[in-house]
Order: structure tokens, then C-alpha cells, then sequence
């Protein structure tokens, strides 16, 4: 018998396209199943940082929220939904004043209980410090590569005109191993 009391939100999110989402996804529909909830969507963001307050999925789970159609989110680790604080705090706010459950299942986060919600604010501070360094390291890292002379940022592709000798000679290698 499914709990009718939580329709439950999943929320999934890699930071970069390179990542892949299925490790989440699969600990949160365990989850889910494992305590009788019944899941009414899932919502997966691939390639979105964790710093910008909007992502795709993310904004329709907030819009499902808002309109009454979940009133549990669950997610793998706090810092999936977010790495501000100040992002984080007016979230779950919105989530307090909505009666939105939290749930993260790796970092055992449940707000119904006043436990819960403290652990929730300390992790929050710890999300937005944990960001903080990863900009630092980035900052000193570019610095030392400026220092050394090395090339920042990515290359702009090359604009000018192309010889078509090439596309012909591969056309050509082409043909002769297929037809060889």
C-alpha cells in the first residue's frame, strides 16, 4: 500500500554533460520504494551547475510544487538542489510556508523532525563554503597558468577558409576501402 499522505518530487542534477545522473536516480527510486512512496515525477537537470538558482527541471519541479502536485522533494545530497545559501535559505522557506517535506537520502535530512532542520542549516553553510573554495582554487589556478604564459580560456574556432583538397582526399580513402 503506497503512503497517500507523500507525492513525492525526485530531483537529480550533474553538474557537467560528462556526468551521468543514474547513480542518483536509482539510490532515490530505491528509496522511494523502500518506504512506500509514491513518486509522482522525476526531475533531472544534466550539465547545470548547482550555483544558478534556475535550472530547467528544477524550475518545473517548483512550478508542480507551487501548484499543489508534490509536497515531498527528495534528493541523493543538499548541495543537488543548491550551493548558495541565501538560495538555499529563501528555498526552504518557500518549502516551510508550503508544508514541502525534504528529504536527502545520503546525508539522512528529514525536516519533519527539529533534528533534521538543524542539520539542514548546518550542511546549507557548508554547501556554500564548499563552493566558495572550488571558485578559489579555480581563481589560482588561472592565476599560476596567466603567471606561466599559458593560454586562459577555450579557443575560438579557427574562421578561415578551408582547403578542400583534404575532404576530397578522405572521400577518396573512403571509397578505396570500401571498394577494396
Amino acid at each position: 500500500m503506497k503512503n497517500k499522505n507523500l507525492k513525492v518530487g525526485i530531483y537529480a542534477r550533474v553538474s557537467t554533460n560528462e556526468q551521468n545522473s543514474k547513480t542518483q536516480l536509482l539510490e532515490l527510486r530505491n528509496f522511494c520504494e523502500r518506504n512506500d512512496y509514491l513518486v509522482i515525477r522525476e526531475y533531472v537537470d544534466n550539465g547545470v551547475s548547482g550555483s544558478k538558482d534556475s535550472r530547467p527541471a528544477f524550475d518545473e519541479m517548483l512550478i508542480d510544487m507551487r501548484q499543489g502536485k508534490i509536497n515531498c522533494i527528495i534528493v541523493y545530497k543538499l548541495d543537488r538542489i543548491g550551493r548558495s545559501l541565501q538560495h538555499l535559505l529563501n528555498l526552504f522557506e518557500e518549502f516551510d510556508k508550503r508544508k514541502i517535506d525534504f528529504i536527502s537520502t545520503t546525508q539522512n535530512i528529514n525536516t519533519n523532525t527539529p533534528e533534521g532542520k538543524m542539520f539542514l542549516r548546518m550542511l546549507m553553510v557548508l554547501a556554500e563554503y564548499e563552493r566558495e573554495i572550488i571558485v578559489c582554487r579555480i581563481h589560482s589556478g588561472l592565476a599560476r597558468a596567466r603567471t606561466e604564459g599559458k593560454p586562459i580560456g577555450k579557443r575560438g574556432k579557427d574562421k578561415g577558409e578551408r582547403r578542400k583538397s583534404g575532404y576530397w582526399l578522405r572521400w577518396a580513402k573512403q571509397k578505396e576501402l570500401v571498394l577494396a
